[in-house]
């Protein structure tokens, strides 16, 4: 039984509240009786793309366990390398970062969803290429779970559906190629959420920092579009021996004055 942590959205800043809830979040995990397989962080690190956040990140996603991140359209990608990653300056700082984690029984693919400048997100050709690289460089009777931020589908909060992940139909095409995929998973709505798209489980994780508000709950005005006042959560998925896959949300109450 494979056993995967995700979070998303944790927004670090300058400030205690963010770090905070998230420091919460993974003295959770540090804390379970059960080695994990791993430790996903689909995007939003920092909240500016600085320096410093990913410092801070790079600090407090310190775990027992394998943590794997990738980029979300709140982070830049040549300080995210640098100060989160630990990679060395480089000609191609810029370009999309993709990396795959092959452990015992399954395969982590993550994709970089971000377009520098925008907060809508899109998977540039040589990612969907890479992708492809990677699904064939995989044995067949190895499931393979696809990371992203954007979430690929509407998931009807017109809010969080007009910055989702566009061009996603490519994917599709991919994806019919592959049947090894077996989810994918992504951020970005700060809400959990599951729904299908291209014929796979789309799961997406809660917000670390806030809470989605969505079109039928209360709210002060119109852009009061995230509760503060609720935990920070996050899902585990658990791929079973048959290959099936299972979610389980989980809300985490943070101890001392970041909670709020």
């Amino acid at each position: 039984m494979i056993v995967i942590a995700h979070l998303s959205d944790i927004h670090i800043d300058s400030g205690p509240r963010s770090l905070d809830r998230t420091q919460a979040v993974m003295d959770h995990l540090e804390a379970l009786p059960y080695d994990l397989d791993a430790v996903l962080v689909t995007g939003d690190i920092a909240d500016h793309g600085l320096p410093a956040e990913y410092e801070r990140a790079r600090a407090v996603l310190t775990s027992r366990h394998p943590v794997l991140v990738c980029p979300g359209n709140h982070d830049e990608r040549a300080a995210f390398r640098r100060h989160l990653l630990g990679e060395p300056d480089s000609a191609d700082a810029a370009a999309p970062i993709n990396h795959v984690h092959r452990a015992d029984g399954f395969v982590l693919a993550l994709c970089d969803s971000s377009v520098p400048g925008k907060d809508e997100g899109f998977l540039a050709d040589e990612t969907l290429a890479w992708l492809e690289e990677t699904l064939a460089d995989t044995p067949g009777d190895v499931p393979v779970l696809v990371a992203f931020h954007h979430p690929p589908a509407l998931l009807h909060q017109p809010f969080i559906d007009g910055l989702r992940q566009f061009g996603a139909e490519r994917l599709a095409v991919l994806a019919d190629r592959h049947p090894r995929i077996a989810a994918f998973l992504c951020g970005h709505a700060h809400t959990p959420a599951a729904t299908t798209f291209a014929g796979r489980p789309l799961l997406v994780a809660p917000g670390v920092v806030s809470t989605l508000r969505l079109p039928w709950e209360h709210r002060a005005h119109p852009e009061d579009h995230v509760h503060l006042d609720q935990p920070p959560a996050l899902a585990f998925h658990v791929l079973d021996d048959e290959g099936r896959l299972t979610t389980h949300y989980r809300c985490v109450v943070p101890d001392g004055p970041g909670q709020h």
